[in-house]
């Protein structure tokens, strides 16, 4: 994308990008976010996703594994020279960062199709295992060189852990044996150079064998090493010197073959910059409610509840209100002209529109509702402010004139326009003139611009044009507050003179103004508010319109929620009564059998009659299951026959809509009242009372009444 330098700070995108730097791990990345421009569309897309991405893993319990790491871009370098040695937290630094490659290329596909995008980067790293390997056979968990690294440097260390104690006992004997003597002083030892010395009175001390290593200032006291420790202690700084050049050849060693992944780690360093550069726009979407709207390719820019990020973040802190903007700009309507008083917010939706092309073309997830979309200019052109040059000794008219030659040779049916007050500075008639030229040379050249104006010609202009569009900054006429809100599709007044009287104008000075203005533009001007007003309340009455149809459906759908609940409950009982009607049958049996067997019958004959009854109860079970079943078998088989013939959908509707179409008929033929009736698959038999014009019937179980659908209904 073309924009220059004073273009993108017109849009305050130096500020937003200062914004996210310090999300950054990583001073460099710090930096590279500070010096963000926006990218070509492909590589852009793949950034908007990755971050997007990114977002989520905030959003839910699957948190990316990526911490504070460190940088080994120095190592990189260094490692590379003959015989060069990195020092210990080089190596540590360099285990750290393959680690977590690792990790990464472990997490990703655990949530294959969450991050994917994320994973395509990770995948292709070649990751060598060997690296932490042959690290952690050098080092410890502290980072220190372990004794195991060489069988020398084992050897070594045993000296020197035995030379130290060596040193520690002898001292202690000799310590011991001269405290009972009046030679040593009263503080009896002391510490020079990390060594423990005797502290001998300076009067004595030819008559302890050993080393002078010091005085004290005074001379009273000489710093004695014991004839029994001096031997140890050369022994140990002969070993410790040992140590340090066994250790300084396994760490050259280590170097040289850590170098030969020198390509890979120079991979993983890119990759968690990248990396930390996108986690960065992702703290950043998360603080400002940032999305990944849709990308199109054809050119519509549809901004749905926008807002303009850093104005939101000042908001947010000082507890203010924002309010979001809506506006949409395709091919057949590519110019939108915004009017309305000053201070209403015509200046700061250009710069949110702006600002957010600027952030998606940047890679950056921008705070607009999901339903946005948004394509990419080839280049954006503003200007928005006061552009007065003090060194070029240009006035502001003049400057913005040389602006808008540069707009005019640049701009293309590719490029997005932001100017702000078009046309201001100069004479408003020959100025308007002149903007009016402006305007239809951009319109001609099909490039796409959001503009602010004052001038009526200017507005009345764009009304005359089918591919451009009026706007407004609403504002209460009584109040004469704005409302911060952009209504599209008619033009705004400037309320010049109420916006005056509210600054106390005296009404004297306004009456004389309105006096020496066209009497058409008073009339023109006062319309524009009258429509302005009108439109308000009519959006105010379609949104009251709107929520109670809403409710109303609400309301309908939850009544029908609740019938369909109590018909089920109806029929639920209606079977409930059948059983128990047959069960009190049954029991009605049982008490004759025991009735009669009282009397005398006997037992035989009551078992017998008992027993065909209960075969009976069989019978019926059994005979019910086997007529289903053959029904099923029936009806399958006809199935299967037709659909080797016909499409099933349409055969199965065609024999749906036949069916139908009989019970209609038959049932129209037996619909009488009197008629005696059932409920499919019920056996209780009632009577038909009443037919609603609704088809709704009224059946008399004799106990009680119900009303029901006719096709619900079978007679018998």
């Amino acid at each position: 994308m073309h924009i220059t330098k004073d273009q993108l700070e017109e849009l305050e995108f130096p500020e937003l990008l200062s914004e996210i730097s310090p999300f950054a791990y990583s001073h460099k990345t710090a930096e590279k976010i500070q010096n963000l421009k926006p990218l070509p569309l492909e590589e852009a897309v793949i950034s908007l996703k990755k971050t997007s991405e990114f977002l989520t893993s905030f959003e839910s319990d699957n948190a990316i594994p990526f911490n504070e790491y460190d940088d080994i871009e120095e190592e990189l370098q260094l490692m590379l020279i003959e015989n060069f040695r990195l020092d210990n937290p080089a190596f540590i630094k360099i285990k750290n960062l393959t680690e977590q490659i690792g990790k990464l290329q472990k997490f990703y596909p655990v949530f294959e199709g969450v991050f994917e995008h994320l994973n395509n980067d990770v995948r292709v790293l070649e990751f060598r295992k060997e690296i932490i390997e042959k690290i952690d056979k050098v080092f410890n968990r502290f980072g220190e060189v372990k004794s195991e690294a060489s069988p020398i440097l084992k050897v070594l260390r045993a000296e020197i852990s035995h030379a130290r104690k060596a040193i520690q006992e002898n001292f202690n004997k000799a310590l011991t044996a001269l405290s009972s003597t009046d030679y040593l002083d009263d503080i009896r030892e002391s510490i020079i150079d990390d060594q423990r010395v005797l502290a001998v009175k300076s009067g004595y001390k030819k008559r302890v064998n050993g080393r002078v290593l010091g005085v004290s200032k005074t001379g009273s006291i000489t710093f004695m090493q014991p004839d029994t420790v001096v031997k140890h202690h050369f022994k140990l700084r002969e070993d410790i010197e040992e140590e340090k050049k066994e250790v300084d050849k396994i760490l050259r060693k280590l170097t040289a073959e850590i170098s030969e992944f020198q390509p890979q780690l120079a991979e993983y360093q890119a990759y968690i910059f990248d990396l930390d550069l996108t986690r960065a726009k992702a703290k950043f979407s998360e603080k400002i409610k940032g999305i990944l709207p849709k990308i199109n390719r054809h050119k519509t820019l549809r901004l749905v509840n926008a807002f303009h990020p850093l104005l939101y973040l000042r908001n947010q802190v000082e507890k203010k209100e924002i309010f979001p903007q809506s506006l949409t700009l395709t091919e057949h309507n590519r110019i939108l002209c915004i009017s309305g008083p000053n201070a209403g917010g015509k200046s700061i939706t250009l710069k949110t529109v702006g600002l957010l092309q600027l952030m998606i073309q940047s890679g950056i997830l921008v705070p607009v509702h999901p339903k946005s979309e948004m394509f990419f200019f080839d280049k954006i052109m503003t200007d928005i402010g006061d552009n007065q040059s003090i060194e070029n000794h240009l006035s502001t008219y003049s400057s913005r004139l040389k602006k808008m030659a540069e707009i005019i040779r640049e701009s293309d049916a590719e490029t997005l326009l932001l100017i702000d007050e078009f046309g201001t500075g100069s004479d408003p008639e020959l100025g308007g003139a002149l903007a009016e030229a402006f305007l239809e040379f951009f319109y001609d050249n099909k490039s796409f611009a959001i503009i602010t104006t004052h001038y009526t010609n200017i507005k009345l202009v764009v009304e005359q044009l089918p591919n451009a569009q009026n706007a407004a900054m609403l504002f209460d006429e009584h109040s004469l507050e704005p409302l911060y809100k952009l209504e599209v599709g008619q033009a705004g007044s400037s309320f010049t003179f109420e916006v005056a009287e509210k600054n106390k104008i005296p009404r004297y000075i306004i009456d004389a103004a309105k006096k020496k203005v066209e009497h058409d533009i008073i009339n023109l001007d006062k319309t524009i508010v009258k429509l302005q007003q009108e439109k308000f309340e009519v959006e105010k009455l379609k949104t009251d319109l709107t929520e109670k149809r809403d409710s109303t459906q609400n309301k309908k759908e939850n009544l029908e929620k609740l019938n369909e609940q109590l018909q089920q409950k109806l029929f639920n009982f209606q079977k409930l009564y059948e059983e128990e009607h047959r069960k009190l049958q049954f029991g009605n049996k049982i008490e004759g059998f025991i009735d009669s067997y009282v009397k005398g019958k006997s037992r035989k004959d009551v078992v017998k009659d008992f027993v065909k009854i209960l075969e009976q109860e069989k019978f019926r079970k059994l005979g019910s299951d086997k007529d289903e079943t053959k029904k099923l078998q029936i009806v399958k088989r006809k199935i299967t026959q037709q659909l080797k013939k016909t499409d099933v959908i349409e055969k199965i509707a065609e024999t749906n809509e036949k069916l139908e179409d009989k019970r209609v008929k038959d049932r129209a033929v037996w619909m009488k009242i009197g008629q005696r009736v059932r409920i499919s698959g019920s056996t209780s038999v009632g009577t038909i009372e009443k037919i609603d014009k609704n088809q709704k019937v009224t059946v008399n179980y004799g106990m009680f009444k119900t009303q029901i659908s006719a096709e619900e209904l079978e007679r018998i």
